[in-house]
């Protein structure tokens, strides 16, 4: 009986440990690899392209995004990236161009543009606009009154 409980103690500890996992494309290149947690995602992952690109990579916790996050489009040139908590995009996100220049800087707040989003056009603030629960709620194209109207120094 004694050994019966120990041998039951030990199964239950070594099914419960974190293992990497590996899955594939049916061509053999690698589809998705990270840390799973009594069959959840947690700690980092990355996920590809059928190319072998880059798709994303980023933190899990219990199964859902957390952290900071990447994504790439299909040729491997950086999307955007920013942080998730709890599954749902939140805080300032960065939105890039096809030649990997910033495009616009975005706070969100569950998964929906919630504050400011700063329009760039080849490294220069060309707009601001402010949105509330993923509804634009007003723009500034003069960067001098939008910095007065929102009592900011220094803004580039």
């Amino acid at each position: 009986m004694r050994f019966l409980i120990i041998l039951l103690l030990f199964s239950s500890t070594i099914s419960a440990q974190k293992v990497y996992q590996k899955s594939y494309f049916d061509d053999g290149l690698i589809k998705e690899e990270g840390w799973l947690n009594n069959s959840k995602k947690v700690d980092y992952w990355k996920f590809y392209y059928s190319n072998g690109k880059i798709e994303k990579e980023g933190h899990y916790k219990n199964g859902q995004a957390s952290k900071y996050w990447y994504f790439y489009r299909l040729d491997g040139t950086k999307k955007s990236e920013g942080h998730y908590s709890n599954g749902v995009k939140n805080n300032w996100w960065l939105f890039y161009d096809d030649m990997e220049m910033i495009n616009h800087k975005c706070q969100l707040k569950n998964n929906q543009k919630n504050g400011y989003c700063l329009m760039y056009e080849n490294k220069k603030l060309i707009s601001a606009r402010k949105y509330r629960a993923g509804k634009q709620i007003k723009e500034w194209t003069d960067l001098k009154s939008f910095k007065k109207e929102n009592n900011l120094r220094d803004l580039q």
